[in-house]
């Protein structure tokens, strides 16, 4: 991984089958918002629900959209779950967790304002 750049925090690194964060190593999966990297121990993605990101999608200004990353594999969350995404106006775009890492640096780097969750890596 590269260097930070941008506002908010963003994956310096992998770690078995978690992400590094800076100093810290988020082991079973992290959310990152604009604010903060938390510890986040995800349900099976088939059972992935709106309640399971806890308030990360509540910051004003709202997320642009989610970025999920799935694991070591791309894998569709539910349609329930993407729905409800939907709803709340905030786009959803889900890849393999080492792509959303990569992704959510480069959109950091344009101050752009999204949330990713990130499923461990094995």
């Amino acid at each position: 991984m590269r260097q930070e750049q941008g506002a908010g925090p963003q994956v310096t690194g992998f770690s078995g089958t978690g992400f590094k964060v800076r100093d810290a190593v988020f082991p079973d999966g992290v959310i990152l918002t604009q604010e903060e990297a938390r510890t986040w121990t995800p349900p099976a993605i088939d059972a992935l629900a709106m309640a399971d990101l806890g308030d990360a999608l509540e910051s004003e200004p709202r997320p642009e959209f989610l970025l999920l990353g799935t694991g070591a594999k791309l894998v569709q969350p539910p349609a329930a779950f993407r729905r409800a995404m939907e709803e709340r106006g905030i786009g959803i775009e889900a890849m393999d967790s080492r792509a959303a890492a990569r992704t959510l640096a480069l959109l950091r780097a344009e101050e752009r304002w999204v949330v990713a969750a990130l499923y461990p890596l094995g």
